[in-house]
């Protein structure tokens, strides 16, 4: 029950946005996790740079904030590996579109 309290009453428990915010954007690694399910041809190669930017910037973020967010940072590491595979699916799409294009003018 102290452990339960405990939680609840630190810097970083339920009561603040150091928990629900992290909480929240589980959303986005969950999402591109879903989408590594769709064809690359989908992906936005833009977006998916943008996500990686985004991830690495508050991964440093979640890292230097007082008190520091661990589970905030997980979060974006997670986002950050799952991006960084879709970024490396549209990358290949992209090539193999290039290759086609090639044979078919040649």
């Amino acid at each position: 029950m102290n452990a339960l309290r405990s939680f609840w009453n630190s810097p970083i428990g339920p009561k603040t946005t150091h928990f629900w915010g992290p909480t929240f954007n589980w959303s986005l690694p969950i999402a591109a996790a879903i989408d590594t399910q769709k064809p690359p041809e989908a992906i936005s190669g833009n977006m998916t740079t943008v996500m990686c930017l985004y991830s690495g910037i508050f991964m440093r973020f979640a890292w230097v904030v007082k008190p520091r967010n661990i589970h905030l940072m997980v979060c974006h590491m997670t986002n950050e590996t799952v991006q960084l595979y879709q970024l490396s699916r549209w990358i290949r799409a992209q090539r193999g579109t290039e290759l086609k294009k090639e044979e078919a003018d040649e």
